[in-house]
């Protein structure tokens, strides 16, 4: 236990939010869940778990309760060190009330979010409560619903053999640094963190 915090804090540089995207057909709850709690243990603060059928967020309830078991059996007595807040979109408060929160996302919180942000838009404009020119990068982030109160993700970690993100928050991982590995079944503690030491190494260049 001591071992992730000081991993964390050994890294030349930590995501702030980290994506885990499952491109595999059958995601497993218990090893969705370890990644979460390795997350929260070495000190990312915001962690998003998407997939594209949309069955870890159709079951939001059953990742939450293996989460909350893989807590106290990883962290043990220091579990309350690792506070974790389920972030949904009747409850985006609590992202400012705690060490680390999670969101998670189906599909619909993509393409279907940028859609319902320009609709929105044009309703505004409409309404003369906006104008066309008033359109920009800040003012889409505001619209889209869908990461409310979230970053944009440093890094994500796509997990199968699909070569896509496959709809993960397209507009929001411009500039994210995406590591592939071949599955999340049974993965390691070692492997999770070779991927972060592997962002923690790269240079990022915006672009240019």
């Amino acid at each position: 236990r001591q071992r992730w915090r000081a991993d964390g804090r050994a890294l030349r540089k930590l995501p702030v939010h980290v994506g885990l995207v499952v491109t595999e057909e059958e995601p497993s709850y218990a090893d969705m869940a370890s990644l979460v709690v390795w997350c929260m243990a070495v000190g990312i603060s915001y962690v998003s778990v998407y997939d594209h059928n949309g069955i870890f967020k159709r079951n939001n309830s059953r990742l939450m309760d293996e989460i909350l078991k893989q807590q106290q059996e990883l962290l043990g007595q220091d579990c309350s060190k690792y506070t974790m807040g389920f972030a949904n979109q009747d409850k985006t408060g609590q992202v400012l009330n705690c060490q680390s929160t999670l969101k998670v996302l189906s599909p619909e919180d993509g393409k279907a979010d940028i859609v319902k942000a320009a609709r929105n838009f044009c309703q505004l404009v409409a309404q003369q409560q906006r104008t066309h020119s008033d359109l920009d990068v800040n003012m889409l982030d505001n619209l889209l619903s869908s990461t409310n109160g979230f970053p944009d993700p440093d890094l994500v970690l796509k997990f199968g053999p699909v070569d896509s993100t496959l709809g993960f928050l397209p507009w929001h991982i411009r500039l994210t640094e995406i590591i592939s590995l071949p599955s999340h079944l049974n993965i390691s503690y070692e492997d999770f963190f070779s991927a972060l030491h592997h962002y923690a190494a790269c240079e990022q260049r915006w672009g240019k």
